[in-house]
């Protein structure tokens, strides 16, 4: 990781400052897993052994940590994102794509949230993050779409949305597992082609 100096160059971090950051990225997947993303950035510090001081010039503000959190799970979601591209069933692949979505964004409470405003806003810390996830999903409704088992007009921006949406109605019902696979299974149903063509006229009663 690098700093950027006052004249616009950039130079390596130190090795304490990579400490500290390392420390503070810990400490921040632990307290929000434990309080959620809105959890007291002091508490972070304290754990961390740091000032806040510290956190902030790691951290400028909450989202550049939640970014900084999600962006390491994001990785992941890219590289099976690539997998999936390959995969036979197109329509199964995104779906799949989706639920890993789902699973990331409600691995700590509030990202689901954050994630659906940093979705509309491109000054947010987490747009940069959320970019290449659009461009993934978009190829995998590519496919899905050129074999004709989703809708021409779907949308990469929201499904997006709808998986975020499920991610929180998720967080809000933790005591009910399934809702999630319901929820995008709806979904799903809600994306397929209507294959039968309705008919001109009201069929008549008999």
């Amino acid at each position: 990781m690098a700093t950027s100096t006052a004249a616009g160059t950039v130079r390596p971090m130190r090795a304490d400052a990579r400490r500290n950051y390392a420390r503070l990225l810990t400490e921040a997947r632990t307290v929000f897993a434990e309080q959620g993303t809105d959890a007291s950035l002091e508490e972070i510090a304290r754990r961390s052994g740091v000032g806040i001081g510290t956190l902030y010039r790691h951290f400028p503000n909450r989202q550049a940590m939640v970014n900084a959190v999600f962006q390491e799970g994001a990785g992941a979601l890219l590289e099976r994102s690539r997998e999936l591209a390959r995969a036979e069933r197109p329509c199964a692949a995104l779906m799949e794509w989706l639920r890993a979505l789902i699973t990331h964004a409600g691995e700590y409470r509030g990202v689901s949230r954050a994630l659906m405003s940093a979705s509309q806003d491109r000054s947010s810390a987490l747009w940069p993050c959320c970019v290449p996830l659009y461009e993934a999903g978009d190829l995998l409704l590519a496919r899905a779409r050129e074999a004709g088992a989703v809708r021409d007009e779907v949308a990469i921006g929201d499904l997006m949305q709808l998986t975020n949406a499920i991610a929180l109605a998720s967080e809000q019902t933790p005591d009910d597992p399934d809702l999630p696979d319901r929820l995008l299974n709806l979904t799903l149903r809600g994306l397929r082609p209507d294959l039968r063509p309705a008919p001109e006229h009201p069929a008549p009663h008999t």
